[in-house]
């Protein structure tokens, strides 16, 4: 989070972007391609981890911002995931309400820690998370065949755009290094630890 002092107002930002477009998907739809549904279908797999994860970071996270982030991916993922589910209905998708595995492991890692170390693992696994996310959703908004489906992928680039923005904020604040800088710092001077490649 942007320091608390402006973390409010990024917030509300976010909220606004949400508010604001969380009925304004295109109904001109065309034909969805199988590109289109995986997406969608991990798009809501993602969103579903996202929640549990930020319900675990809102009662574990020992500091506020941890705490208040993880309640922002509470309820930002869970307006997301209502408007995709909205979409994976008309297009005749399979509404997932589980969890992909690695996230299921992270979950379990997550709820064997405490304090600052649940903390730092937490802002680590959601700045890698969120880097993912934004990759793919810009690539659905670039490249979907359906126009819905791009519409809500534009949607959801804003929304995770200010997510990572937050996250690699609090990375610093919390001195958590993102997979790219440890990658970056390879090359000169080893790590602490070993960290998974985006």
């Amino acid at each position: 989070m942007k320091r608390n002092r402006s973390f409010l107002s990024t917030c509300a930002l976010s909220a606004a972007v949400l508010a604001c477009g969380q009925f304004g998907f295109s109904q001109n739809t065309t034909s969805a391609s199988s590109s289109d549904k995986k997406f969608v279908h991990s798009a809501l797999e993602g969103g579903n981890a996202e929640i549990q994860l930020g319900q675990l970071a809102a009662q574990k996270g020992s500091s506020e911002d941890v705490k208040q982030f993880g309640q922002k991916m509470v309820d930002d993922h869970t307006k997301l995931g209502d408007q995709m589910k909205q979409i994976a209905q008309q297009q005749g998708i399979e509404v997932p309400d589980g969890v992909p595995a690695k996230d299921k492991a992270l979950q379990a890692k997550l709820s064997s820690l405490s304090g600052d170390a649940f903390d730092k693992a937490y802002i680590k696994a959601m700045v890698k998370d969120h880097q993912k996310d934004l990759s793919e959703f810009k690539k659905e908004a670039s490249s979907g065949n359906d126009t819905s489906i791009k519409d809500a992928a534009s949607q959801g680039v804003q929304v995770i755009s200010q997510h990572l923005q937050m996250v690699q904020d609090m990375a610093k604040k919390h001195n958590v290094q993102s997979a790219d800088a440890m990658s970056n710092n390879m090359s000169g001077q080893p790590t602490g630890h070993r960290e998974q490649q985006q």
